[in-house]
C-alpha cells in the first residue's frame, strides 16, 4: 500500500507540472501571433492535455486500489 501511495504522490507531482506547463502554453499562445506559432502552441497544448488525462486516470486507478 505504501508503494501505491508513493506512486499517487509522484503522479500528483507530475499532474501539477503538466498543469503548470498548460498555463505557460496558454500564456504563450496569447502572446504569439501567426499561423505557424499558433499551430505549434496548439499542438503542445493538446499534447499536454492528453498527458494530463492519462496521468489523472492512472492516479484515479491507483486510488481505487488502495481506497
Amino acid at each position: 500500500m505504501a508503494d501505491a501511495q508513493s506512486s499517487i504522490a509522484e503522479l500528483d507531482a507530475e499532474i501539477a507540472d503538466v498543469k503548470e506547463n498548460l498555463r505557460d502554453l496558454v500564456e504563450q499562445a496569447a502572446a504569439y501571433s501567426g499561423a505557424a506559432d499558433d499551430e505549434l502552441v496548439s499542438q503542445r497544448i493538446a499534447d499536454q492535455e492528453a498527458l494530463l488525462d492519462r496521468l489523472t486516470k492512472q492516479r484515479d486507478e491507483l486510488g481505487q486500489k488502495i481506497g
